[in-house]
């Protein structure tokens, strides 16, 4: 009889469609949210025609509302609207896809006026106007929308993007613009392209003082406009394949700026172009500082350089990238590109290399993850003097990798970490610190060779003469 009492479909079935019915009317009893639920569903069973026209007449009625929504009632906002935006996918998408266009324009339209009178502080409506905007994204491609008239509702939107809400908005759109339809985009963002004028000195409004003067409004005001019109543009040549277009956003100052000139060969390259995606990168190689503070360039410059056959330039920068990073995924494209047999000489050196690297923990992650755990307890043997206790992040698992085959490296690092905490007081950490002094009384165990470190008795010994008084550790 347990059984039967339990919630599922099959037990729930059983009670039968007039019972159902009426318990779901009884547990939509003062819940507005369940009861709009209830008659979208209801309303599906006539078509997408009246399921639509719930959908209409609630966003119409959320769009009208003044009320400053508080957080606690946000959530119950985020619900509603997200219930709107499933049925127009479930319901009215598949039978009138035009109209599902329609609505989710709508819901997105009406961002604005929601943000600013609820605190979306975690994001919850952020993230429905997100799916909304990839969902009008798959239903306008079966919309088979005029190329005019959705040129013609992107630009407003785009122009209307205050809060974020269509960002992404072009790209989601390309393929149902096609080239036609982008073509009418980029032409009306080029028209849009000459900034608003600047007023007289008399009529300019101050909003803010700088270090270098005021700060005018009509400047802010030209100056979106100007990031407004260029992304878009940017974005068009993008989705048009316009890799000209694309460079041509940018002045030669801000194409020597070594990111820029990296997004701009990554697009000559694909569009195989690949002797003019390497002189990109060349013009921007003097304003490389510290180089790995520009790794999409050298990333690229590195693809480039393999598809113009430069396959040796193309190595020696990916060793260089490791030498000076110990980027296992540089290491690894390295020693792909090796003949066979040579692999293991590299490793080998990689690993020689990163034992005598300046940055301990940097090369202790390096060889943990790699992973090559011999050369690693090796470095702590070696620099166990540099070991920060306060790294309890990377010696935790570092330990724990390295206590079977090497457990007096193991220690050390346990060590670390139990005498940090207790000489910086940390008691956050006593418990953890505490576990640790129980694995390194198990590891000791096993250690027969302490290489002129104290033993585990002589160091707790040490351990108890300076933190006795700490009872938060010893009795943790």
């Amino acid at each position: 009889m347990a059984s039967d009492k339990k919630l599922n479909v099959k037990n729930l079935a059983a009670l039968g469609a007039d019972r159902l019915a009426e318990l779901l009317l009884e547990l939509a009893e003062g819940d507005a949210a369940a009861k709009r639920q209830l008659r979208l569903e209801l309303a599906s069973q006539s078509g997408g025609d009246d399921v639509a026209a719930e959908i209409r007449k609630r966003l119409a009625a959320i769009a009208r509302s003044k009320s400053f929504v508080d957080w606690q009632k946000t959530r119950v906002l985020a619900r509603d609207l997200d219930a709107q935006r499933a049925a127009i996918i479930k319901h009215v998408a598949p039978t009138r896809p035009a109209e599902a266009v329609d609505l989710l324009w709508r819901l997105l339209d009406m961002a604005p006026s929601i943000y600013e009178r609820c605190d979306d502080s975690n994001g919850t409506i952020g993230r429905i106007m997100d799916e909304a905007l990839e969902n009008l994204g798959v239903v306008v491609a079966s919309a088979k929308l005029p190329a005019d008239k959705l040129a013609d509702r992107v630009f407003t939107s785009v122009c209307a993007n205050d809060y974020a809400q269509f960002d992404g908005l072009i790209e989601e759109m390309a393929g149902a613009l096609g080239k036609d339809g982008l073509g009418q985009l980029k032409a009306k963002f080029e028209h849009l392209f000459p900034s608003p004028a600047k007023p007289d000195r008399q009529e300019r409004r101050v909003v803010a003082i700088s270090s270098r003067g005021p700060i005018y409004e009509d400047d802010h005001v030209r100056e979106r406009h100007a990031r407004l019109v260029r992304a878009a543009l940017t974005e068009i040549a993008d989705s048009l394949g316009d890799v000209d277009g694309y460079a041509a956003r940018f002045s030669p100052a801000e194409q020597a700026n070594p990111a820029i000139a990296a997004d701009i060969a990554e697009r000559l390259l694909a569009a195989h172009r690949a002797s003019e995606a390497l002189a990109v990168l060349d013009k921007a190689e003097g304003n490389m500082s510290g180089g790995g503070s520009w790794p999409d360039w050298e990333r690229v410059r590195i693809d480039v350089l393999d598809a113009l056959g430069r396959t040796a330039e193309a190595q020696r920068t990916r060793w260089a990238i490791f030498e000076r990073s110990l980027s296992t995924d540089y290491l690894r494209a390295y020693i792909k590109q090796l003949p066979d047999f040579d692999d293991e000489e590299a490793a080998d050196r990689a690993c020689a290399h990163a034992r005598q690297y300046a940055s301990f923990h940097q090369a202790l992650a390096f060889l943990i993850n790699w992973p090559a755990h011999d050369t690693a307890a090796g470095l702590i043997l070696d620099r166990h003097h540099e070991l920060d206790g306060d790294h309890y992040w990377l010696l935790t698992p570092a330990a724990d990798a390295l206590d079977q085959r090497y457990p007096l490296a193991a220690t050390l690092m346990l060590r670390a970490m139990i005498g940090f905490a207790l000489d910086k007081a940390r008691s956050k950490r006593y418990r953890h610190a505490a576990r640790h002094l129980q694995t390194c009384e198990y590891l000791a165990r096993r250690i027969d060779d302490w290489a002129g470190h104290p033993d585990h008795e002589t160091w707790l010994a040490d351990l108890k003469l300076r933190h006795g008084r700490k009872s938060g550790f010893w009795n943790a």
